[in-house]
């Protein structure tokens, strides 16, 4: 064992990972496109894009330019009292892809982050606006928002990662778990549910937030866009906000920019992160509109009273930026398409297997889910031996790469997802 990983194992903590009995760790040594090179030259393709962020791959020659440049003029500067250019043109890149009543944006540095302040501004506008009653939230089972304390509370609390932290969060009201299948009709007994729910919790309710279309770290669900739509009509019918959650599916993931989009909806307050700098730096958005920025402030122009010490980062406003405009000029949607295509192929003709419940694919989102939950011990190393980076998650393997993925590469993945799911190694 190297020195390196004996110091990891000793003293630093992973995801969600026990320091007393820590999992073994690979040194990477770099990466290129879809490829993460470890220390001792063994080659992985990467079919996670580092947690669905690094849509560009790694090492993409125009990104690591634009933060050579900008090292070259400062990396960071306090945005309290201060602005920059690169703030501003990532600013206007961001307006140019959301939907036309977005206006106003709040940057900071991390996507749990981000939900945080977009709670904030959903309560401070119903202050703001005379209603401080509406003071609690309503959201879906099986979603995920983050880890800070807030977003935590949104976690199933039968079931979610933050089950052992229920007893002390304040929980919001939770909406039935959507059924899954993108084409699939959903029952009137969920649309009934959606307007009971929705309607009983309103008076009390700031706001609805949640995952548009894909809900993803907790529980991988697929559902039909008419959902979101629905939720959308309801939210008006008894003046509520729609708080949109789309860190893991903005940026193309599912096809469209945004995952609202397959719904022809518009949020009040989006959230935004991981793939904006493709994978390269920390970095996050919270975006609202002028009447909800105006509501926030109400009549004594009250700030909005957050402010992150890394706000408005230089290097990652200027490498969102910089990715922004990579995707706007380019082929993201033909690279998602083909993504998506190749799921299809592969991985739907695993439905016929006794131990597959569910496949379910859209965009660059690929997910089949088991019967049972893996022996996590056996797959990790056989998955490696198939010379794939994938990370199961409870019952499900599953695959996020990089738009950027050869469909040789992807095959690759697809194949050692097949055989794992063949095989009796779990």
């Amino acid at each position: 064992m190297s020195d390196i990983l004996k110091f990891d194992r000793q003293h630093l903590w992973h995801p969600y990972t026990s320091l007393t009995n820590p999992q073994e760790m690979l040194e990477v040594a770099g990466a290129h496109g879809c490829t993460l090179t470890l220390a001792d030259g063994t080659e992985l393709t990467d079919g996670t894009a580092s947690w669905w962020s690094a849509i560009q791959g790694y090492n993409q020659p125009e990104l690591n330019q634009v933060i050579v440049d900008q090292l070259g003029d400062f990396a960071h500067v306090m945005f309290g009292g201060l602005t920059h250019k690169p703030a501003v043109e990532l600013g206007q890149r961001l307006l140019e892809i959301t939907s036309p009543n977005l206006d106003a944006i709040f940057y900071s540095d991390s996507g749990s982050v981000s939900v945080e302040v977009g709670l904030k501004m959903a309560l401070q506008y119903w202050q703001g606006v005379g209603k401080p009653g509406k003071n609690r939230f309503l959201t879906l089972r099986t979603g995920y928002h983050g880890d800070t304390f807030a977003t935590m509370s949104f976690s199933d609390p039968r079931d979610g990662m933050h089950t052992r932290f229920s007893s002390i969060l304040h929980q919001p009201e939770f909406i039935d778990r959507p059924p899954s299948g993108f084409d699939k009709p959903v029952p009137q007994t969920y649309w009934d549910h959606l307007g009971n729910v929705i309607g009983d919790n309103a008076s009390t309710c700031a706001a609805v937030v949640m995952e548009p279309v894909v809900q993803n770290a907790g529980g991988m669900n697929i559902y039909n866009p008419t959902i979101l739509k629905r939720i959308r009509e309801l939210c008006d019918k008894h003046n509520l906000l729609l708080v949109l959650d789309e860190i893991a599916t903005g940026f193309g993931r599912t096809g469209k920019w945004f995952a609202y989009e397959h719904a022809d909806v518009q949020p009040d307050i989006l959230c935004v992160g991981k793939a904006m700098t493709a994978g390269y730096l920390s970095f996050a958005a919270t975006l609202t509109s002028r009447e909800i920025a105006n509501g926030i402030s109400g009549d004594n122009h009250d700030p909005l009273m957050h402010g992150p010490t890394y706000m408005g980062n230089a290097l990652a406003a200027r490498v969102a930026a910089k990715n922004i405009e990579i995707l706007q000029r380019g082929n993201w949607q033909e690279q998602v398409a083909g993504i998506e295509r190749v799921f299809n192929e592969s991985l739907q003709s695993l439905l016929k297997l006794s131990n597959v419940k569910d496949v379910r694919v859209l965009g660059a989102i690929g997910i089949v889910e088991l019967d049972r939950v893996p022996d996590l011990d056996k797959v990790r190393p056989a998955l490696l031996e198939l010379g794939v980076w994938l990370r199961p998650f409870r019952n499900m393997i599953y695959a996020m790469p990089p738009y950027v993925i050869t469909e040789e590469e992807q095959r690759k993945l697809c194949g050692a997802m097949e055989k794992i799911i063949r095989s009796e190694r779990y």
